[in-house]
């Protein structure tokens, strides 16, 4: 990276950090969130070696990145959510150790970023075959399709999970 792209990101920040926060802060209702957020939104700009002086209009940009960014936590906060409410309902004997209870969490947060974008149906299908391991005719009785849709939203899934796995 150049002297000069470096500089003109060091610019971009300072001109538009303060604004972010604020934004983002209304947003979350919460500093340190916020601050993450934040964070993480120059984060991907720097990590897109996008030149900040191309962007025409710098707020706009940095809220489009900041709001996706908002919706994965929220999203995320869901799942884990879930998640623990499903764990309450095991006998305590039955129940993970935290330390494991942490691991299936980042599991669930890497399936959830390797099924961004397909279809609700689709993601379905594959969690109750993978983590309920519910055979395709009782799924596909479940979501009122056939067992072929169900292999076919299954096929689909698979190929998404392999080509993230592929890309990381």
């Amino acid at each position: 990276m150049s002297a000069s792209h470096t500089s003109k990101l060091g610019l971009f920040f300072s001109d538009h950090h303060r604004w972010l926060l604020r934004h983002v802060q209304r947003q979350l209702s919460n500093r340190p969130d916020a601050e993450d957020t934040a964070a993480e939104t120059f984060c991907q700009l720097l990590a897109a070696r996008v030149d900040p002086a191309a962007i025409e209009q710098p707020r706009a940009y940095l809220s489009t990145i900041a709001r996706r960014l908002i919706s994965d936590r929220h999203r995320r906060r869901r799942l884990e959510q879930a998640y623990l409410e499903r764990l309450m309902l095991l006998p305590e004997t039955l129940a993970p150790s935290p330390e494991e209870t942490h691991l299936l969490l980042e599991a669930l947060h890497a399936i959830d970023r390797s099924l961004a974008g397909l279809p609700l149906v689709v993601k379905k299908a594959f969690l109750m075959s993978q983590l309920d391991g519910l055979a395709y005719a009782e799924i596909g009785r479940r979501l009122g399709v056939s067992e072929r849709t169900v292999g076919r939203y299954m096929t689909q899934a698979l190929r998404q999970c392999y080509l993230s796995g592929a890309q990381a």
